[in-house]
């Protein structure tokens, strides 16, 4: 196993998960605030899972995503 090459592609794809994720859930924030569904400043709770399946890897992250 090289760790160099196994360190680059774990950062790679963590860049990739943080900058689609964070599009996707600032249009889902803008839909919902554009169709009356999400309304005033209440923080909303988030999770994030990640798994690799040949690795029997499961992690979950929970937390609160601010709007104002």
């Amino acid at each position: 196993m090289d760790e160099d090459v196994l360190n680059t592609s774990i950062r790679k794809f963590l860049k990739e998960v943080g900058v689609t994720s964070q599009r996707e859930i600032e249009k889902a924030v803008r839909d919902a605030v554009a169709s009356g569904k999400l309304k005033g400043n209440t923080p909303l709770a988030a999770r994030m899972v990640l798994t690799v399946e040949p690795l029997g890897l499961t992690h979950e992250i929970d937390g609160a995503l601010k709007i104002e």
